[in-house]
């Protein structure tokens, strides 16, 4: 008898406590979907984010992140190499020093380079230069190696000469 009492007691606790597992997990699922229909609610009261549209022209791009670009590893234009196009150069001198010529050039932005025999940008490098004229050797056309690298020439005309 009184194993069968405890068997009645211990069978009555573990139905209670199935009971209960079940009353928590539906009471879960309820507030899961409450919570749903309340963030789908709200998204559609509430605009979604946006980012900022910006048409740069010929500017520099405000919300462009920096530091992502610094922290993205090496890759083209790293380690000095400036990101100009040969083509984007303008010559405005020629000087000598210590021997050798050195072109004073600039870019797109208009910020004086000082450059010599050798040195290289985003699609080629200086071949030589000359009292008057700096010879470019373009390797690349827009990232991708040319079959037969071009020579292009950029010249001071007389009057323009330092």
């Amino acid at each position: 008898m009184k194993k069968a009492l405890s068997f009645c007691l211990i069978a009555c606790f573990l139905c209670l406590c199935a009971q209960v597992a079940l009353s928590q997990q539906t009471k879960q699922k309820t507030e899961q979907a409450e919570k749903k229909a309340m963030e789908k609610e709200i998204s559609e009261i509430m605009p979604k984010k946006t980012r900022p549209t910006y048409s740069r022209g010929n500017r520099k791009d405000p919300f462009r992140d920096i530091l992502a670009q610094q922290e993205a590893g090496p890759g083209p234009g790293r380690e000095g190499e400036p990101q100009v196009s040969v083509e984007n150069i303008n010559v405005i001198g020629i000087v000598m020093a210590r021997g050798q010529f050195t072109a004073v050039v600039t870019g797109p932005e208009e910020f004086p380079l000082f450059i010599k025999v050798g040195h290289k940008f985003s699609d080629g490098f200086v071949l030589s230069i000359d009292e008057n004229k700096v010879v470019f050797r373009k390797t690349q056309e827009r990232g991708t190696p040319l079959f037969k690298p071009k020579d292009i020439v950029k010249e001071i005309q007389t009057g323009e000469r330092r």
